[in-house]
């Protein structure tokens, strides 16, 4: 122990390093977190109590002891109060970018636990949002979730918000309107259906409110552009509060896979001025994503006179092209609906973009869920490598929910990658109807492709799908369990806590060609951290996904900061507009602690009464006699509610 006082510990920790480090840009004192246990993931010194950074840079890592000597005799110090430390986390497909412009206008539904909750939020946002702004729930969410395991019907959604326009994204496979919504977007009986996509009528043709992707989402997307955008300053403060939402999550590296509507480079203005002005609080490599069908390969040509992969520092830099590289290759997974076939096309359409990309040096990302399509693509990438070897370019696929064995030791054999994501959690429910529990036992079948020796990283694909909160990731790839709680995994599919964490740790920086910089707590490499909420190696497998950060780091910069560490990290400006959903709502749900430890004490998430536990005296032994009132409406448990 160091003996530090509160004082010591935190207000002056907290002046020392605003002193310190008012840019990244800037040199700062040297960093000393203490008394913390530390995991650090480099095999060579696996545990520690302490360390020391300078530079942006770990300096030391290891005992107290040694670790102080290594430092300057001035160095700012903080007690950590025994907490776990962990290397900060890397999400290797997210869509940061574009989520950021968007983050302040969109309710967040993730988390919440009960439709009766959501639906409350829905009501009272309504009536805080002016005209002609909407209230936007942008996936993220999952019925399952719910404790009612349904959406609202279009009836309640106009009962709650009969003015003002309503959009709910479900996933990729659906989108509810409400009638101002309708009206603000112009559907009527006459609207066409677009290609892949379903505008639901009623009886006499008109439009009910819902929208289908059939299977294409490209109508669930297109007309969430419709709606009105932030102005530019409240796109860079939304920004800015998206990235402290995911550094309170403990994250500090991002690979953002584009996006549809996402352009280069009208779209990367904001986050190109934050970079340049020093306030950029994750690191990110960016993707390009082509947006135009059947001119592809010339935007990629276009694009590689001007840039190229590795240009930019270690806060901002281009990564490659991708997720999308030729739209007949695009196989939206929309388990609700039977796999769509891609065109017969694709291969002609995919090849010359390939063997662009492959002479120029540039990596690539593929979004493939069937393993048909991976398959497909696997043949068009080993013609290429005919000619053009692959081998050191860190070229990936994303998604592979179904991919089989033999395409696995394909693109082993071929040098490539494969990134996951936890979209089965929310939607594997729908899979196991369509194809059965034992064809989604593998799905993705993670296990196989690491002993393949496979490159294998984990993100999110947030933020129109599945949830950002990587502790959501986490909890899927340890427990094997839908966030319904649903069992989808048998034990030689899950990952013990440790192989998770690296997942979202040292093996993703492969997927930014960045190994060695980042990933692990160890001397020399960037000094990026989180310090945890609770222990991510001890508390129970059903708490993982309500794991936060208390402080987290990015290059010896103090990011985020609550609780105690709170007086450490930098003021945000409050959300901007005034109406913004994060001023009320914030962002990820998060369960009072009564709701959680009964949730653990009693064995189940959600719909508990069907399990019939005794809830009241599990309560009673964790919390106050005032919760057990509470409970149904903080945690949508069903208990009290029969």
């Amino acid at each position: 122990m160091t003996g530090l006082t509160r004082r010591q510990a935190m207000g002056g920790a907290a002046a020392a390093l605003a002193a310190a480090s008012e840019s990244f840009a800037m040199p700062q004192a040297d960093f000393l977190l203490v008394n913390a246990r530390v995991t650090t993931l480099d095999r060579a010194n696996p545990v520690a109590d302490a360390v020391a950074i300078r530079d942006g840079r770990f300096l030391a890592v290891g005992h107290e002891a040694e670790v102080r000597a290594a430092a300057h005799p001035d160095a700012v110090v903080v007690d950590c109060k025994g907490r776990r430390m962990i290397p900060g986390l890397i999400d290797s497909h997210i869509h940061v970018i574009r989520g950021g412009l968007n983050y302040n206008m969109e309710l967040r539904w993730e988390g919440v636990p009960s439709l009766s909750d959501a639906m409350a939020m829905l009501q009272r946002q309504a009536r805080n949002t002016p005209p002609p702004q909407w209230v936007r729930v942008v996936g993220g969410f999952t019925e399952h979730q719910f404790a009612e395991k349904r959406l609202p019907t279009l009836d309640e959604i106009n009962a709650a918000a009969p003015d003002t326009p309503v959009f709910i994204l479900h996933l990729y496979d659906r989108a509810l309107l409400n009638a101002a919504a309708l009206r603000a977007v112009g559907y009527t009986r006459d609207t066409p259906n677009p290609p892949g996509g379903e505008i639901v009528r009623d009886a006499a043709g008109n439009p009910t409110g819902l929208l289908l992707a059939q299977p294409n989402a490209t109508i669930l997307y297109a007309t969430l552009a419709k709606g009105p955008k932030l102005p530019e300053e409240y796109q860079r403060n939304s920004t800015r509060h998206f990235m402290r939402e995911l550094n309170g999550l403990g994250v500090t590296s991002v690979i953002d896979a584009g996006g549809g509507y996402q352009n280069y480079p009208d779209d990367y203005a904001i986050i190109e001025r934050l970079h340049a002005d020093g306030e950029l609080t994750l690191r990110i490599a960016y993707s390009l994503f082509t947006q135009r069908p059947k001119e592809e390969l010339q935007d990629f040509a276009n694009w590689s006179t001007k840039v190229r992969p590795g240009d930019g520092d270690d806060t901002y830099r281009h990564n490659g092209a991708g997720e999308m590289l030729v739209y007949s290759a695009a196989d939206f997974e929309d388990f609700r609906v039977e796999r769509p076939d891609m065109p017969p096309n694709m291969e002609g359409d995919l090849e010359p973009v390939i063997r662009l990309l492959a002479e120029r040096r540039w990596p690539w990302r593929l979004h493939a869920t069937y393993d048909q399509t991976i398959g497909r693509a696997l043949d068009v990438f080993e013609k290429v490598n005919r000619d053009v070897p692959l081998a050191g370019l860190n070229w990936f696929f994303d998604h592979a929910e179904t991919i089989s064995e033999r395409n696995i030791d394909r693109i082993a054999a071929l040098g490539g990658g494969i990134a996951v994501q936890h979209r089965m959690a929310f939607q594997g429910e729908y899979f196991v109807e369509r194809y059965g529990a034992k064809a989604a036992e593998a799905t993705p079948p993670i296990r196989r492709m690491l002993d393949a020796g496979l490159a294998v990283g984990a993100g999110t694909d947030a933020t129109r799908v599945a949830s950002y909160n990587p502790w959501v990731s986490l909890s899927w790839l340890v427990t094997g369990r839908t966030l319904g709680g649903t069992p989808l995994y048998p034990a030689r599919n899950r990952l013990d806590r440790e192989t998770a964490l690296r997942l979202w740790t040292e093996r993703n920086t492969w997927f930014s060609n960045e190994v060695g910089k980042k990933g692990q707590i160890k001397a020399g490499q960037l000094a990026d951290l989180a310090l945890l909420s609770d222990d991510y190696f001890a508390v129970p497998e059903r708490e993982i996904v309500h794991l936060r950060a208390v402080l987290t780091v990015l290059g010896g910069k103090v990011v985020h900061g609550e609780g105690d560490f709170a007086p450490l990290a930098p003021a945000l400006p409050k959300p901007m507009p005034d109406w913004s959903p994060v001023a009320t709502f914030g962002g990820y749900h998060r369960a009072p602690d009564a709701a959680r430890k009964l949730a653990s004490a009693c064995g189940c998430a959600t719909a508990c009464a069907v399990h019939g536990h005794d809830h009241a005296a599990a309560l009673g032994a964790v919390a106050p006699a005032a919760d057990v009132q509470s409970f149904w409406g903080a945690f949508g448990c069903g208990c009290w509610a029969v």
